[in-house]
């Protein structure tokens, strides 16, 4: 049985009223449009704050999202994006709809919210929660490494995660392999391993890393004070769920590169103690092996 489905010679219109447009929004525009706020939902800070981060970091781009106001001229979608453009003191541009519906309101942004493993599922990457954590934790270290990795101040944007990713495909690959492979036999999450690994290698291509990873996993023949053995020794209860001992993932990865710049330089390590970060101190920085040309 065939089923003819009739389809309208050409689309239909858009209601007159209903126009978008691109503009600059600057910050006095900005303020000017929150003047006609009504009807919005209550302020999210933190969301304000990880715009204006982004708008200040020159990540902003134009997308489908934008402001909207209804046919009374009343503003029912984008005050954050306002707030974050006031708070920035930038101009940027968005797409501005006039004229919508007031029954648009509650149907308005009530999707859920994009996640960056969401994000990264474009890439045909396998693991990719893992992936995403990775890299926006990589981020913090670059950016935020002496400050606290939670909090409003420590979200990252979902296009900041993808250009990471499409800058460093293949050492996020193997970062993210490795970090599964030494969490079997180690005390450190898959992310604060894979996060150690991508920032050492990067600093330090010419070490022996095979050489580095293959005491890590096995532990056999290592001597009592080298930095792989002592690594492999933090205890394990540091971080279960629960233990009022757990281990953070700035504790987490400050080991591990402590760990790795004694075992690159033994001569300048003395002895090797790892333990949680204390007040005002400093995240380590790994050392630098390069190759000579």
């Amino acid at each position: 049985m065939t089923v003819t489905i009739a389809l309208p010679d050409e689309p239909e219109e858009p209601e007159a009223d209903t126009v978008p447009r691109k503009l600059k929004i600057t910050p006095e525009i900005a303020a000017e449009f929150l003047s006609r706020n009504s009807v919005n939902r209550r302020l999210d800070n933190g969301q304000v704050e990880a715009l204006r981060e982004a708008i200040l970091r020159n990540e902003w781009q134009v997308t489908h999202q934008g402001i909207a106001f209804d046919r009374s001229g009343r503003l029912l979608d984008g005050q954050h994006r306002l707030h974050a453009i006031i708070d920035a003191g930038v101009p940027v541009e968005m797409f501005v709809f006039d004229g919508l519906s007031e029954d648009a309101f509650p149907v308005l942004d009530t999707g859920k919210r994009r996640s960056a493993a969401d994000t990264l599922s474009s890439t045909g990457e396998k693991y990719l929660t893992l992936l995403s954590s990775t890299i926006r934790h990589v981020l913090l270290f670059r950016t935020m490494p002496n400050e606290p990795w939670t909090g409003v101040r420590s979200r990252v944007s979902n296009d900041r995660t993808l250009a990471e990713y499409k800058a460093n495909v293949d050492s996020y690959r193997v970062a993210v392999t490795v970090g599964r492979e030494l969490a079997k036999h180690m005390f450190a999450s898959q992310t604060a391993l894979a996060v150690g690994y991508f920032l050492t290698t990067e600093a330090a291509p010419a070490a022996d890393i095979d050489d580095w990873i293959s005491g890590l996993k096995s532990g056999a023949n290592l001597d009592p004070g080298d930095a792989r053995l002592v690594l492999r020794e933090v205890p394990k209860d540091t971080v279960k769920r629960g233990s009022r001992r757990r281990l953070d993932m700035r504790d987490q990865v400050s080991m591990y590169i402590k760990a790795w710049n004694a075992w690159v330089r033994p001569e300048a390590a003395g002895e090797l103690v790892l333990r949680s970060l204390r007040k005002n101190e400093k995240m380590p920085m790994p050392v630098e092996e390069r190759f000579t040309r």
